[in-house]
């Protein structure tokens, strides 16, 4: 496959431009947005390097939910089971299902449904009108096309909706994403802006806006030794005031081709965490998992605190047909 410069050149002017544009309207906005459930990881590998990791290349489904350009990497006809274990006995289920088209492209199609459970509907006044259950749902569908060799390009649309109670609202969202692989040298890079688009129909007479993210990362793996190292600005549209503040680093250990060790800290979350009279975050920004592969199936576990009262569990277990 010859390198097609004026292609690359072009999707990634397309994407700066269109990424920048929301990134604007976003800035102008309070950080916090409806449909913040978006901001949950989802992929084990990814979650357990620290959270948003974009620049990964690997046999991974769930990679869709992170990076659309990434997934052509994915072994062809393989579906992607998931389940995470949230704070507050919140639970999330999803599935990915990846099939390859032609040469260079490459679908994925997905869905996850966050759960809430049940909760006791009162009034002000405090008496029980009875329970009622809340819940998010996504459902997305994207494609990744290879302009060369090492550079590929993908889009993703979902569609986004809210239940709690009588309550729902429904949303539009894309996301776009760029992704260069030198598997020689073992650089690896990712730039995807998440979550653009907007409301369709609101919760109450206010639309919110989306949680938009502007993402970029870098991962290198070592010649002489089973390690890959991995960088990543998870949010460039909130800069935080201190730079170690708005990065994410995580390292992959392999003992073998099979398996994978990782683990990750994000400062930042860290930082939020921090709550009593000793200023201590409680594990809070640290993650770590694991993965196996045999043969055809592929599973994959992490284990991160978003929270210094709970942990949450992240569990991808795929196999390829």
């Amino acid at each position: 496959m010859k390198t097609n410069t004026r292609h690359i050149l072009s999707a990634a002017l397309l994407l700066s431009a269109s990424l920048f544009r929301a990134g604007d309207a976003v800035i102008a906005q309070e950080y916090s947005t409806g449909y913040e459930f978006m901001r949950i990881p989802t992929s084990a590998h990814s979650a357990a390097l620290g959270g948003n990791t974009v620049s990964l290349a690997e046999d991974d489904a769930t990679l869709l939910l992170v990076n659309p350009a990434a997934i052509n990497y994915v072994a062809d006809k393989t579906l992607s089971l998931d389940y995470t274990s949230y704070i507050s006995g919140t639970n999330k289920l999803g599935a990915v299902f990846i099939k390859q088209t032609g040469e260079r492209g490459t679908v994925g199609l997905g869905a996850q449904v966050l759960s809430y459970g049940e909760m006791t509907e009162t009034t002000s006044d405090m008496t029980v009108l009875g329970k009622y259950s809340a819940s998010d749902i996504d459902v997305q569908g994207g494609y990744t096309y290879m302009l060369d060799e090492r550079w590929s390009g993908g889009v993703q649309a979902k569609i986004l909706f809210s239940n709690y109670g009588e309550f729902n609202s429904t949303a539009i969202g894309f996301d776009i994403g760029l992704h260069y692989y030198d598997s020689g040298r073992g650089w690896m890079l990712g730039l995807v802006g998440q979550n653009l688009g907007g409301q369709i129909k609101a919760l109450h007479e206010t639309h919110e806006a989306l949680p938009f993210a502007l993402a970029f990362g870098v991962s290198r793996e070592l010649a002489n030794a089973p390690l890959r190292f991995t960088f990543t600005l998870p949010d460039i549209t909130h800069w935080q005031k201190t730079f170690f503040h708005n990065i994410s680093l995580g390292c992959d250990i392999f003992p073998s081709k099979q398996t994978w060790l990782a683990i990750g800290y994000n400062p930042l979350r860290a930082r939020e965490m921090r709550t009593g009279k000793d200023d201590k975050s409680h594990g809070a920004g640290l993650s770590l998992g694991g993965g196996l592969s045999i043969k055809d199936f592929k599973v994959g576990v992490a284990w991160g605190k978003y929270h210094v009262a709970a942990s949450s569990l992240i569990i991808n277990a795929s196999y390829s047909f």
